[in-house]
């Protein structure tokens, strides 16, 4: 994963849309939730979809620090699994499964949870993104606010959501991050119509993470 650090400014939008590309490519036939072994969510690309994502939150700035390390931490934590044993772990399904049949998907630091948190985290991304291309002129603090109420905030506890208040008078301007996302030599056009793809790609692969989570019992999992 260390060539995502060597991107060019504003590129990361259009790297996710490549992952995620490829998460779709990678991903057999079958849509059939009922039989978990045509469930098959490449672990690999999607953490790579995931450590883009902190190139983004980077830009936001100081605000999203904590999610930030929560999200690369729960990357570590898959992607150590993953390396113990590629030939079994490259599925991010194999791993809810092992983990449910042990009876410890729910417990502790668990690959389950660090699963269902990342999946969130890519939910706040792609709420930002649409409230972004929807209305670029709305203030960010509201973009923000808005897009964490739906997608983070039900799950968090009272200290992360106090901790999130806190950090939103530390948020750029629109201009401003908007700016950071662009590439260099690109327009807004170009911008507003990368965004758009990550999002349409980016939903449908969320819909069925959802659904896995949904097989797993893991939909309702909160902070402590």
């Amino acid at each position: 994963m260390k060539r995502t650090r060597e991107m060019e400014k504003g590129s990361e939008i259009k790297s996710a849309i490549e992952e995620l590309s490829m998460l779709i490519e990678l991903k057999p036939t079958g849509d059939n939730l009922d039989r978990t072994t045509t469930v098959h969510i490449p672990t690999r690309p999607f953490l790579n979809v995931c450590n883009l994502v902190i190139q983004v939150l980077d830009k936001i700035g100081p605000t999203m620090a904590v999610l930030r390390q929560d999200i690369n931490q729960n990357i570590q934590r898959l992607e150590m699994l993953c390396n113990s044993d590629p030939s079994i772990y490259s599925n991010l399904v194999e791993i809810l499964k092992k983990e449910a049949d042990e009876g410890n998907a729910r417990k502790g630091a668990s690959c389950s949870k660090a699963f269902v948190w990342l999946a969130r985290s890519l939910d706040f991304t792609g709420a930002l993104f649409q409230r972004l291309v929807a209305d670029p002129g709305q203030k960010m603090e509201q973009l923000v606010e808005e897009s964490y109420s739906i997608t983070l905030k039900p799950w968090h506890g009272w200290i992360s959501t106090a901790a999130y208040k806190v950090s939103l008078k530390l948020l750029p301007d629109n201009k401003t991050f908007i700016d950071l996302l662009m590439p260099k030599d690109e327009t807004y056009d170009n911008l507003k119509e990368h965004m758009q793809t990550f999002i349409s790609l980016l939903v449908p692969f969320l819909e069925e993470i959802h659904s896995i989570l949904i097989l797993y019992g893991l939909d309702r999992l909160k902070s402590t």
